[in-house]
């Protein structure tokens, strides 16, 4: 079955020993397309030069909420120019740790909505304990192609994000034990739904508190399927085609 990796951080230090290796193995065991997600100026240049290397990797640039102090729009606007480049983000906001200021975060990542729309580009985002006020900057600048990373809310903010037409992306922590996740997947659309594992974070149940990598996304789909009563290759065939549509269709960059 093919699979869509959405979203990892492959460029991060944690992955220097086996980069190269880890890519190949991904690519042979049925991940078709890798989405290489910045974080901040270094990371994304990370992502560009590691998408230039490979066909299928692809590229983001953007400020995470946590270096919101550090944001540069001309730095964004460049890196956006890059053809593997296919969206922003991810950005948000995270009011778990703080690392910048909230008001910064929320400065930040709207001027990061405005740069998707006057580009085109879908938007990532990251929100951590921010639901409202992700949900309040979103809904007043009205950005059409949005996908909620790593999702963490309940099945009532799943319903208004569904609402305005933006999906949710799920990763391994949908495996842990006891997790509020499952309602939310068993009721959101398939079409609406992304598969992630933010390498190397987030590793599923089996594997929990080992570095994470693309390999393990066959869980986060089988856990899905398990929860909808599909087959995982369905699972895989749906979200596979959410992705294509939402990062390389709709920017011409396939």
């Amino acid at each position: 079955m093919k699979i869509f990796e959405t979203h990892a951080h492959l460029d991060f230090p944690d992955f220097n020993k086996d980069r190269n290796n880890l890519i190949q193995t991904c690519f042979s065991s049925g991940i078709e397309y890798i989405i290489n997600v910045g974080i901040d100026k270094n990371t994304s240049e990370a992502g560009i030069r590691l998408a230039e290397n490979y066909e299928n990797i692809f590229a983001t640039a953007a400020y995470h909420p946590h270096e919101a102090v550090h944001y540069q729009r001309e730095i964004i606007l460049q890196l956006a120019k890059h053809p593997k480049i296919v969206a922003i983000g991810e950005t948000g906001l995270d009011f778990y740790r703080d690392r910048s200021p909230r008001e910064t975060q929320k400065k930040v990542f709207e001027e990061q909505i405005l740069i998707a729309k006057e580009l085109g580009l879908p938007l990532i985002v990251h929100d951590r304990q921010a639901h409202r006020e992700c949900l309040e900057i979103l809904t007043r600048n009205n950005p059409e192609n949005v996908v909620f990373h790593c999702f963490s809310g309940d099945l009532g903010f799943a319903e208004d994000i569904i609402a305005h037409g933006w999906n949710i992306s799920f990763t391994g922590n949908i495996t842990y034990k006891n997790n509020p996740l499952e309602d939310v997947v068993r009721l959101i659309p398939l079409d609406r739904i992304f598969v992630e594992t933010d390498s190397p974070f987030l590793a599923p149940q089996p594997l929990r508190g080992k570095r994470n990598s693309p390999l393990n996304l066959r869980y986060v789909i089988e856990k899905i399927a398990e929860i909808k009563g599909l087959t995982p290759k369905q699972v895989a065939e749906i979200t596979f085609n959410n992705a294509v549509e939402f990062f390389l269709s709709k920017t011409g960059r396939t």
